[in-house]
Order: structure tokens, then sequence, then C-alpha cells
């Protein structure tokens, strides 16, 4: 009879292994988008996938996604098309495109497939969907508010990608959140700066009141203006107090 010990440990690794491997993002990001991710990682693997493949998927469908609401984005505000499914098409994509930056790195983490050039890949890839996202939110913002400000589209543009600097930044041994705490009520409050919580708060607006598109991108502006001043605050004071020791 053939023991336990003679029995060949399995090359498919489980499920579980892949979400285990999950670099977080937030509540919602860690609950929906990082499961969904393990799910396309493991089945990645099972047919051969490499983390690249995966990371160019993310591209395809985020900026693709993207582009969709910017072409048809002047039709739903004159009524031409249901702006509920032009919501629900970004909705659907960008989630999945989500899906896909999460299962990239789990993929590559549990099958020891990481690498520098796949780290740039990656890194590019989600600059360029994100890119592409804030190009169609501000499409959008102008097809349903003519009058919408430049200096408001320019100002939303630009603080959207301290997020992007900062999770690169992040990034290492030495990486450490601003706020650390893991309490309900901070992760709560995080989820304004969790891109899985806000894609889908941004495409609902898309799929339910367009016309508010606007004052989201204010309120966004907002949150990560202050969080880029506050991320100053703490990096200029770090750097005092380690210059005075």
């Amino acid at each position: 009879m053939q023991s336990v010990a003679d029995v060949a440990p399995s090359p498919w690794p489980r499920l579980s292994q892949f979400y285990a491997a999950n670099r977080g993002g937030g509540l919602y990001s860690e609950a929906f988008s990082q499961r969904v991710g393990a799910l396309l990682a493991y089945v990645g693997n099972r047919v051969g996938l490499t983390p690249a493949v995966l990371t160019l998927v993310n591209l395809v469908l985020g900026v693709g996604a993207s582009a969709v609401v910017i072409a048809f984005a002047p039709r739903a505000a004159g009524g031409a098309l249901p702006h509920w499914l032009l919501g629900l098409v970004a909705l659907l994509a960008w989630q999945l495109a989500y899906a896909f930056d999460c299962a990239d790195g789990q993929l590559a983490r549990v099958t020891h497939r990481t690498s520098a050039s796949g780290a740039r890949l990656d890194v590019l890839c989600d600059v360029a969907a994100q890119i592409g996202l804030v190009t169609a939110l501000s499409a959008v913002a102008v097809a349903y508010r003519p009058g919408t400000p430049m200096w408001l589209l320019a100002a939303f543009a630009g603080t959207w990608m301290v997020n992007l600097v900062t999770s690169v930044m992040q990034q290492g041994a030495a990486a450490q959140s601003l706020v650390t705490s893991r309490s309900p009520l901070v992760r709560t409050v995080k989820l304004a700066r969790d891109y899985g919580a806000v894609v889908t708060v941004l495409a609902l607006a898309i799929a339910l009141v367009p016309r508010w598109t606007v004052w989201l991108m204010v309120a966004f502006t907002v949150v990560n203006g202050l969080f880029l001043i506050a991320s100053i605050g703490a990096a200029a004071r770090a750097s005092l107090l380690s210059a005075g020791s």
C-alpha cells in the first residue's frame, strides 16, 4: 500500500494559495477584486498563461472600456443611447480589468515568475489604464455639462495619479502606509482610495446619475489632493528628523 509520503505533491497550486499571495488594496479589493483575481490567476496557470499575458489583458479591457465610454458619452448625453447601458459596460469591463491587474501579481508570486521587466510592464499598463479612466470620466462630465471648467479636468487628472504614484513608492521591504490602522472604521474611510470601490462608484454614476459625474470629480480631486498634501507633510517630517539625527 502506498503511503502518503510516497505521493508526489500536486504541480498545481491551489486557489487559496493565489489569494494568499495578494497585495491587498483595501476593504473592497480584498473582499472582491483580489478573490476574482485569484480565480483568474488559478485558471491562467492551468491553461499555461504567463503573468505578462494577464497584465496585457488588463490593459486591453481597461483602455478598451474607457474608449467606448469616450466614444459614446455624447450620444448618451443626447438621449440616443441609454446611459445605464454605457455605465454597465464600464462597470463590468473596469472591474474585470482590475481583477486581471490583481491576478498577474498573484500568478507571478505563486509560480515564482516575478521579474523586474514584469513589474515595469505592470506599472506602465496601470498608468495607461488609469489615463483612459480619467479621460473617460472627463468626457462624460463635459458631455453632460459642457461648461465644465478645464482647470477642474486638469486638477482631477493630476491628483488622480497620486494613488498610483504612492502605491509604487510603497513597494518593497520598507513600504508602509500613511495610515496603518486596520480598524473597520479606518478601512471604511479608506474605501475612497480603494481602486476597486472607486471604479464601481464611478461606473454606477455613469449608469444612474451621469450629470453628477462632475461632482464626483470634484470630490476625488479634493480627497486625492488632501492625501497628497498629507503625504508630502509626512515625508518632509521624516526627512527632517532623519537629517537632524
